[in-house]
């Protein structure tokens, strides 16, 4: 299918779907400057996974952890981190992130599951959103899980406990070895299940758990339209597979279904 077919036919899977949800990845999160985290140039590739044990060392001593993250400012950092940290704390939303916003604006978009915790499709507008593996610009409370703007927050003691509750809070990113809050991972799967048509966007798909929700969502009957630069391990399973980027071709979709709801 050529790449005007395929965006006529992605626009009109979503305007007809009764439930159409996005899931989103590192890629979109490229288009703005982030560089990944695995692969060429990803900060993993540089300097190696971090500690499988992150989770399990906070647990044990939270407070220790909280003065170390603390004290990390004064700690030299490695070029690629810094340059990932700079590339986080300067990224905007991109074409794609504003189309998405957009087509859930106008009620055709139900919800958007991210695995980037850069914030950027909030920035954009989104409001109908699960981070699946958290948002680095908030908090959270490991005991009622609310959620604290980091910026805002203003830390006493450490470790720093919850407003609400008591409980210890953490930086809201899900670290390794952490299970995805269940709150989140709860919302996930509802959408899944509710869902006729999944965009695919930017995604590597191998990263469980949100790696499984679209071959669950397929299972279940939903169409699958990926769009990717790289083929991935769904795109054989995929009714639509366009080979552009996000921020390309969610304008072009966008514009697709605005331009037939105001004819139609």
């Amino acid at each position: 299918m050529v790449t005007s077919q395929a965006i006529e036919r992605t626009a009109e899977l979503i305007k007809k779907s009764k439930h159409a949800i996005a899931i989103t990845g590192a890629g979109m999160s490229a288009e703005s400057g982030i560089p990944t985290y695995r692969g060429k140039g990803g900060l993993w590739t540089s300097l190696g996974e971090p500690d499988p044990r992150s989770y399990d060392t906070f647990l044990v001593d939270p407070k220790s952890w909280w003065e170390k993250s603390m004290g990390s400012k004064e700690i030299e950092e490695s070029e690629p981190r810094q340059r990932f940290r700079r590339a986080l704390e300067s990224g905007k939303p991109n074409a794609g992130h504003y189309a998405l916003a957009h087509l859930e604006q106008i009620g055709l978009i139900k919800h958007t599951i991210t695995q980037n915790v850069d914030g950027l499709h909030r920035m954009a507008g989104s409001r109908q959103l699960s981070e699946i593996h958290g948002n680095r610009l908030l908090l959270r409370c490991m005991d009622c899980s609310l959620r604290l703007p980091r910026a805002e927050f203003r830390i006493r003691k450490m470790p720093p406990l919850c407003p609400e509750c008591g409980g210890i809070i953490k930086g809201d990113g899900v670290m390794f070895g952490e299970p995805i809050p269940c709150d989140v991972l709860s919302r996930c799967l509802e959408e899944t299940k509710k869902t006729d048509c999944v965009l695919v966007l930017g995604t590597s798909g191998t990263v469980y758990p949100a790696a499984g929700l679209p071959l669950e969502a397929k299972d279940r009957g939903a169409c699958l339209i990926e769009i990717n630069l790289n083929t991935t391990p769904i795109s054989d399973i995929s009714d639509i597979s366009l080979r552009l980027p996000t921020g390309e071709a969610l304008p072009l979709i966008a514009t697709r279904i605005i331009k037939e709801l105001s004819v139609g």
